[in-house]
């Protein structure tokens, strides 16, 4: 009896082993025949990946609501600790993506250094975040074109095809699975062309932040930052005033809704494999995403509390609720047209990971060995791909957005803690 619990918990504790240089690091198992990831992601690319994964409709909505209701002036210092304490997530990725260059992100480090229960647990939890993340994102891509439509398109869905159940969308949303289909065919077909999506779509999406930054300046009133006690004394649950409304207080709580904006880089880890250079590419391409995108929101929560009061925000539209409030009703369109660019690159980047995580548990035998298989043509986890897609469609279709943002939140925390666990692990153990 004694023998048999023994050898099932040497079983579950065991861990996924490769040979290691002179640098310590582990180095690629060469066994197998078949066909190969290839190694054609540069540092652009990583890092327009990392950028696109995390700077999507947060951008657009983060900044406003936060000033609004938490911290007011202040929430360019929020993003700043935020920033802070997600930096200290990434550089434990970018420490395991330069050691252990494979695919399947968090749960290859935990297999590593943990063992298989955890690695099975955490990979599990990693194909259900992404999968919620990317339904999530094309949930919100499909309300985006929906308000460009003015609501047009989800008075049509509601009419012909309702769902009367609880906690799901009030209608199916065929929009928002076609568009998540039409992406998993790019992502099947190729990374390369997968990242020149990417590429182009997180290039416009900063193209239209540097403008809201600019044009959004020459309407900054300073007198904004610092409103006073009389100011505000007419409104309900608004602060003192001042550039610290609802003081330091508010600030840390601002400070923990940001935090979910700088998620998204852990795509570049999950890209290990198939990475150029991926000692030096993965942990600069890591964080040079995390500098722009924390450029990205001070800039325009700056900007966004200049132009109109703290207060006077809107929460759920405050960059084009701010430039109606200025009188510029046209650039409200290329806001929307901006988050839409945005939306499409985060997807793509929440789609990434998902496929690349099975296909490193189907390599390790934790799942059905066919979904590891690689494309002969395309070099891509083909079936991985294809299947995890579809999924996230039907996700996309049927869930209420609100649902799916709070169940992914717990799933982020938990894989972040296991790579920082599994850091020290690997250091010191």
């Amino acid at each position: 009896m004694f023998n048999k619990v023994n050898l099932i918990s040497h079983r579950l504790s065991r861990r996924k082993t490769y040979a290691e240089n002179e640098d310590g690091d582990l180095l690629e198992s060469h066994s197998g025949t078949g066909p190969k990831l290839l190694r054609i992601l540069n540092l652009f690319d990583l890092t327009f990946l990392g950028i696109g994964s995390t700077l999507g409709v947060g951008i657009y909505v983060l900044a406003g609501s936060v000033a609004k209701d938490l911290a007011g002036p202040a929430v360019c210092l929020s993003f700043l600790i935020a920033a802070v304490a997600s930096g200290i997530a990434a550089l434990c990725y970018a420490e395991f993506g330069a050691r252990v260059p494979k695919a399947g992100s968090a749960y290859v480090y935990s297999y590593v250094t943990v063992g298989e229960f955890i690695a099975f647990v955490i990979g599990w939890n990693l194909i259900l975040e992404y999968l919620i993340g990317s339904a999530s994102v094309a949930r919100a891509l499909s309300l985006n074109v929906d308000v460009m439509s003015n609501h047009s398109m989800s008075r049509l869905f509601t009419l012909t095809t309702p769902i009367h159940v609880p906690f799901m969308s009030a209608y199916a949303d065929w929009l928002s699975m076609s568009i998540t289909l039409l992406m998993t065919i790019v992502l099947a077909v190729g990374v390369k062309s997968t990242s020149l999506f990417t590429n182009t779509f997180t290039i416009l999406n900063l193209s239209v932040v540097v403008f809201v930054i600019t044009a959004g300046a020459t309407y900054a009133k300073p007198d904004n930052w610092v409103l006073s006690v009389n100011e505000t004394l007419q409104k309900d649950n608004v602060g003192v005033g001042g550039f610290f409304p609802y003081g330091v207080s508010g600030v840390m709580a601002g400070a923990a809704k940001c935090f979910f904006g700088f998620v998204g880089f852990d795509s570049i880890a999950a890209a290990g494999e198939e990475a150029k250079n991926p000692k030096r590419n993965i942990p600069l391409s890591i964080v040079l995403t995390l500098v722009v995108v924390l450029i990205a929101y001070v800039g325009v929560s700056v900007v966004l509390t200049l132009m109109i009061p703290y207060y006077a925000q809107d929460k759920d539209t405050p960059l084009i609720h701010a430039f109606q409030q200025v009188g510029h009703s046209w650039a409200a369109w290329i806001v929307t047209v901006g988050s839409a660019f945005g939306l499409a690159a985060s997807l793509l980047g929440a789609m990434i990971p998902m496929p690349r995580v099975v296909y490193a548990m189907a390599k390790d035998g934790l799942l059905l060995r066919c979904l590891a298989a690689v494309h002969p043509r395309f070099k891509t986890p083909f079936t991985a791909t294809i299947l995890t897609g579809s999924i996230a469609a039907i996700f996309a279709m049927v869930t209420d957005l609100d649902s799916l943002v709070e169940m992914m939140s717990i799933g982020t925390l938990l894989a972040y803690t296991l790579v920082a666990v599994s850091i020290l692990i690997l250091r010191y153990i």
